[in-house]
């Protein structure tokens, strides 16, 4: 198997996982937060869209497929406002976002060569390298663990509001 299938591969795995927790959440479940500030399922699923376009088109191609204004919503290092303080996109727009974003990161990774994957990994500022990964494979493997930490969250969450523990 190519490294490409296998990174693509890692990430659809998670993401799978991903919407099993999100599966039977239902209306104010979307916006609970296990305390003031902390994150929320809608949070946490545009966090997911923008950050595989970070991690993905920005880090490893020099381009975002999202626009500014959704970005915006789900800046990270501050607290979460609640879905009732704060005017987040739809959730049916959050999601549409998550599995468009994810589709179309899906598509470049399978795409990408060895030699893509060997260059370092563009750093915030835009130049190379990134202080976290040694190349752009990093970056791309980065994304499924990113998104699993976030699963943990997800999984909390849903036990929190008595749903069933999930294997």
């Amino acid at each position: 198997m190519r490294q490409q299938e296998l990174l693509a591969e890692q990430l659809d795995w998670t993401r799978d996982w991903t919407r099993k927790l999100l599966a039977d959440l239902q209306g104010d479940d979307w916006g609970f937060q296990p305390a003031p500030g902390l994150a929320h399922a809608t949070f946490l699923c545009g966090h997911l869209a923008v950050s595989q376009d970070v991690l993905i088109h920005v880090r490893c191609l020099g381009q975002s497929i999202l626009d500014e204004s959704f970005k915006n919503h789900f800046a990270i290092g501050r607290a979460v406002p609640s879905t009732k303080e704060y005017a987040y996109p739809s959730l049916k727009t959050v999601l549409a976002t998550m599995d468009d974003v994810h589709q179309e990161t899906l598509s470049v990774i399978r795409q990408m060569t060895d030699a893509l994957l060997a260059e370092p990994a563009f750093a915030a500022d835009g130049r190379s390298p990134h202080p976290h990964y040694g190349d752009k494979r990093g970056a791309v493997s980065h994304c499924s663990r990113h998104e699993a930490f976030h699963g943990g969250q997800l999984a909390t969450i849903r036990r929190l509001l008595g749903k069933p523990f999930l294997r």
